[in-house]
């Protein structure tokens, strides 16, 4: 049985949530979570919420699954849209500006 849980358009870049995702794929449920709670990244923050949403899924809809028994079978973050800004430079130039989003998805099992 899976449960599936995704944030999109998270504003965080996904190169910098991929960090945070890379060293918790294949950890259990309950050690995934207590490893996200001591990272001092923005990113733990944000995949801790998809990763409790997607327990949270799994035990609405199967009663019987126990929490202590689920695991990250997939974890994987996509590129979002940009936001698309300009800053102004010297000599009535302007320089791009991408402020990235990304789409966090959890994926558990058991």
């Amino acid at each position: 049985m899976e449960a599936k849980a995704v944030a999109k358009y998270v504003r965080i870049s996904s190169r910098k949530a991929r960090l945070v995702a890379n060293e918790i794929r294949g950890y259990d449920y309950l050690e995934a979570r207590d490893y996200l709670k001591y990272i001092n990244k923005r990113a733990a923050d944000l995949i801790l919420n998809v990763l409790n949403s997607a327990a949270a899924n799994a035990v609405v809809s199967d009663s019987s699954i126990d929490e202590n028994s689920l695991y990250i079978k997939k974890i994987y973050i996509d590129d979002g849209p940009f936001l698309k800004r300009f800053r102004a430079r010297a000599r009535g130039r302007a320089s791009k500006i991408r402020k990235r989003q990304s789409h966090i998805t959890v994926v558990l099992s058991n």
